[in-house]
């Protein structure tokens, strides 16, 4: 007679496997990176693994302080070191196969550089209205923060509304 499974019982792992082995991959290869002696690689960051369900490839994602123009040197370089990277992984994850790596830069972040500088340019920005009235109130009439006078004696916040020099923050007087 043939032995029944085990019922499924729920894992003790909060995310997926592929997730964990990911992270572990990354932590590997960016230990790795770091003891190879390739002045091609000193200033490569590994942000992000992709392993295929059947863990036979991983995408490893990379950038670079030298942006885009170091690209082309920089994955001769990981591809001239594949073979060591891969071998560190075989030693140091625990499962069945090692997958191949492949090399791409990470595009999300240089998208993401890019947005920010066109956000932080002056020219992209509309210009801003005059203020029309320079009263202490905006049009909602409350009390803006720019609008608050500081005492020069205690460095308490004045607030201009009390004409008597009371402070904010003081019970009733």
């Amino acid at each position: 007679m043939a032995r029944q499974r085990r019922p499924s019982t729920s894992s003790t792992h909060r995310y997926p496997r592929t997730a964990r082995l990911n992270e572990s991959l990354r932590e590997v290869l960016a230990e790795e990176l770091v003891k190879i002696d390739d002045e091609r690689l000193e200033l490569v960051t590994i942000t992000a693994i992709d392993v295929d369900s059947e863990m036979n490839r991983a995408t490893v994602f990379f950038d670079s302080l030298d942006g885009e123009s170091g690209d082309v040197a920089i994955l001769e370089a990981l591809g001239a070191h594949r073979i060591r990277l891969q071998g560190a992984i075989g030693r140091q994850v625990r499962a069945k196969k090692t997958p191949i790596l492949t090399f791409k830069p990470d595009e999300v972040i240089r998208a993401a550089e890019h947005i920010e500088q066109i956000l932080q340019a002056q020219d992209t920005l509309p210009p801003r209205p005059p203020n029309p009235v320079a009263d202490d109130t905006d049009d909602a009439g409350d009390i803006d923060d720019e609008d608050i006078d500081i005492d020069p004696e205690t460095g308490v916040e004045m607030n201009p509304e009390m004409t008597d020099g009371s402070r904010t923050g003081d019970g009733p007087a």
